[in-house]
């Protein structure tokens, strides 16, 4: 049975869902198919920036906003420290359009699309690696085992239009958040959903 499985890299919870995700794929022997989805998070989480230092400098959110911004950077801390992995709330809201192209760059050179996956995800939690940059995305490829020659082409011209093929492709099925995940036709969101997709998938 397939699976497919939606993701953003600059989304907390995704990151934490990753390899319950990968492990429930092995598991019941799903066809996992992964797709990178590009939340727009302004429109229901407002924006801010914050200095090295913490400090806010500027910010488009209400009360209500940076409540939930509180509560999820905590939460995400809370199970993340529980597993060993660091996450740090990014100083602004990235683009992830350059780093979900490298992911798509690295699906169709037939390899590495993992390792690049995994690095992209801790290191830019860890505030190692800038997203938006495309010299770093490269590097990262490069380092994943990807080949990196026409990269930086497809970046500018057919990465980013697969990108939206992709996007209109998931929100026809209903797709609006990460971690998002397809069993058939039944769709699921959020990684408190994976024992359900584990029943859909028959383990």
């Amino acid at each position: 049975m397939k699976l497919v499985h939606y993701f953003d890299y600059k989304s907390p919870y995704a990151y934490l869902a990753q390899e319950a995700t990968f492990a429930l794929a092995e598991r019941a022997g799903a066809d996992l198919e992964v797709w990178p989805y590009s939340l727009h998070i302004p429109d229901f989480l407002g924006s801010a920036e914050v200095d090295a230092e913490g400090q806010v400098v500027s910010q488009n959110r209400n009360e209500h906003q940076w409540r939930r911004v509180r509560y999820s950077y905590m939460d995400c801390r809370r199970e993340a420290n529980r597993r060993g992995l660091t996450i740090r709330g990014p100083r602004k809201i990235f683009d992830s359009t350059c780093s979900h192209v490298g992911f798509l760059w690295a699906k169709e050179q037939g390899g590495g699309f993992r390792a690049y996956h995994e690095t992209v995800y801790e290191k830019f939690w860890r505030r190692e690696l800038d997203i938006e940059d495309p010299e770093a995305i490269e590097g990262t490829l490069a380092a994943s085992g990807v080949e990196v020659r026409g990269f930086r082409d497809y970046l500018g011209h057919d990465g980013p239009r697969r990108l939206e093929v992709v996007k209109q492709e998931a929100e026809a099925t209903g797709v609006f958040g990460v971690p998002g995940y397809l069993v058939g036709d039944e769709l699921f969101w959020g990684a408190e959903r994976l024992d359900r997709v584990a029943e859909r998938l028959g383990v």
